[in-house]
């Protein structure tokens, strides 16, 4: 498959994944039922799967890898934070004002992720505060 689709394929994703994730969050905190659906829970895992499979296709073509592109590697350790905040903003059972640290804070993250796609850059938008 082509460079190009696969890319726009893998932002798409991003899109809607994250996307996906800020609605469910904010009406998760708004206790909106419908975010306890089978709907609400199996999309977001199909969507991600394509994220997923989509940006290890663009590495792969590109031959990337972590230990090549530490920005990868922070693009990954990333993923592992953004998941463990997502689960705790989704998942009932803690404070309103927990989750929605978490929500935020995953949101964060995620902003900080793709400053690091677009930047190529392990500090992503924070390598523009370092001095020369």
């Amino acid at each position: 498959m082509d460079y190009a689709i696969i890319k726009l394929i893998h932002q798409t994703a991003v899109a809607l994944s994250v996307t996906g994730f800020f609605v469910r969050g904010a009406a998760s905190l708004a206790d909106a039922s419908w975010v306890r659906g089978r709907l609400a829970k199996t999309v977001p895992h199909l969507v991600d799967s394509l994220l997923l499979l989509s940006g290890l296709t663009l590495a792969w073509t590109l031959r990337l890898t972590p230990d090549r592109a530490p920005w990868l590697l922070a693009k990954l350790v990333g993923l592992v934070v953004y998941v463990a905040l997502g689960v705790v903003a989704l998942r009932p059972g803690r404070s309103r004002g927990v989750r929605a640290a978490a929500w935020l804070g995953a949101l964060s993250v995620i902003g900080w992720m793709v400053s690091v796609a677009i930047t190529k850059h392990p500090l992503g938008i924070f390598s523009l505060l370092a001095l020369p």
